[in-house]
């Protein structure tokens, strides 16, 4: 009898399901609680699929309600979200010398959005050591602004540090300063640019960063890792000058910390509340656009707007799609435009149902929050903890859908996941008439 083969992606969303389950135990143990009580199944379920899904999002005051075992799971699952589960197990397998089996091999390919097998133990084991490494940089800058900050304490600094490093390089914006985040360290350099530099580095992918240690030079680095660098510092400074423009009472490295935070890290050194029309739309869209592939960040992606906005230009010249000398695949561009528009379905459905659900909840707010819950930001205008229990499921399944792709959960209907194989009927061409 032949031996049936489970989808990859089927194997991804159960993975992250199971940790949701395991995590939302945790968080719902008394122990987890400072009253002593527990959180209940929704919150926990909640603030469990905010971590492993690095949202940020938040439905209580986890400064004065999360003990410390709590913030160490948190952080745990931060973790984990944004290295994927996936990536976690098989390092710990090529620590104890465990062989990788050909089929995770392919599991892995599939986790890390890459087009062969080849070389991805390798990479792999230069993911986890790479953040590692760069989270710990981040929390030896960190101490420097957390030590006057918990009044010298060195072991309550340390615990303030790693937490944040953990939230900023996952991208996951959860704060342990209170509800107001890091507003009252806007003026904090030394805390903004060890987020800032974090925050970018998670975002921009392991794939990229990978690829930049490998090169050393812009000219030598793979298309993919090119595009997104590029794209990456357009947004970044692009989305500050609108920032500065649209609402002046922005400084200009507040301008800068929210154009690199709206893009899926969820911290904030403004109150969102006072964000003017102008700015709002710039927050909205860089949250929607978010970080670039295989990195702790959510979002379209970097690479998928780019490649809309290039094919946009080239169709207007006639031409096929290129980019720094190389064309892109038309399948590449299919991707994209489907991913986009699968987004854009998601929200809007997202904000009709919570809309219906609590009618007195303005619009705008909400769609500022599933915009933010489904590119995995975690930045709010101040209603996550006014949704019913029923709006905080809906936010939950957004975070979750966001985390795993749209891709992703249509790609389990694909049957040819192990073949490239054509269709069996060739239909006849017919051209529709489009626009």
């Amino acid at each position: 009898m032949k031996k049936k083969k489970i989808h990859p992606y089927v194997l991804i969303i159960l993975t992250f399901l199971g940790v949701i389950l395991i995590g939302t135990g945790l968080i719902a143990l008394p122990i987890s609680s400072t009253s002593g009580k527990s959180f209940g199944f929704v919150d926990s379920l909640f603030m469990v699929t905010s971590a492993v899904c690095v949202t940020g999002l938040t439905v209580m005051d986890m400064s004065a309600q999360m003990t410390p075992f709590g913030f160490v799971v948190m952080a745990l699952l931060m973790e984990i979200g944004g290295l994927s589960i996936i990536t976690i197990a098989v390092f710990f397998f090529i620590v104890i010398g465990a062989k990788i089996s050909v089929g995770n091999r392919f599991l892995l390919r599939e986790s890390l959005n890459q087009n062969s097998v080849g070389g991805i133990v390798g990479l792999v084991r230069r993911i986890v050591l790479t953040s590692v490494t760069i989270q710990l940089i981040g929390v030896v800058i960190n101490m420097f602004a957390m030590m006057p900050y918990t009044n010298y304490d060195f072991f309550k600094a340390l615990g303030y540090s790693v937490f944040h490093s953990v939230a900023a390089f996952n991208n996951a914006g959860f704060d342990i300063f209170g509800p107001n985040s890091m507003i009252p360290f806007a003026g904090n350099v030394i805390l903004n640019a060890s987020t800032i530099f974090l925050i970018v580095v998670g975002g921009i992918g392991f794939v990229v960063i990978n690829d930049i240690i490998k090169k050393r030079s812009f000219k030598k680095l793979r298309l993919h890792s090119k595009i997104v660098l590029i794209t990456t510092l357009v947004l970044i400074l692009g989305g500050m000058v609108l920032l500065k423009l649209t609402m002046n009472e922005m400084t200009w490295l507040q301008a800068l910390f929210t154009s690199v935070t709206s893009r899926t890290a969820g911290f904030t050194t403004v109150d969102l509340s006072t964000l003017t029309p102008g700015a709002y739309l710039v927050v909205v869209i860089l949250m929607f656009i978010g970080t670039s592939p295989c990195s702790t960040g959510g979002g379209v992606k970097t690479t998928t707007i780019f490649v809309i906005v290039a094919t946009i230009f080239y169709f207007a010249k006639g031409k096929k799609t290129k980019a720094f000398g190389r064309r892109i695949p038309d399948g590449a561009i299919f991707k994209a435009f489907v991913l986009v528009t699968l987004a854009m379905i998601v929200v809007v459905v997202g904000t009709f149902a919570i809309c219906i659900i609590q009618p007195q909840l303005g619009v705008q707010e909400v769609i500022f929050e599933v915009v933010s819950a489904f590119s995995t930001t975690g930045l709010s205008m101040g209603i996550t903890t006014s949704l019913n229990k029923v709006n905080r499921l809906i936010i939950s399944l957004l975070m979750f859908l966001g985390r795993i792709g749209p891709l992703t959960v249509i790609g389990v209907v694909n049957k040819n996941w192990m073949t490239d194989s054509k269709e069996d009927v060739q239909y006849v061409e017919e051209k529709v008439i489009i626009g």
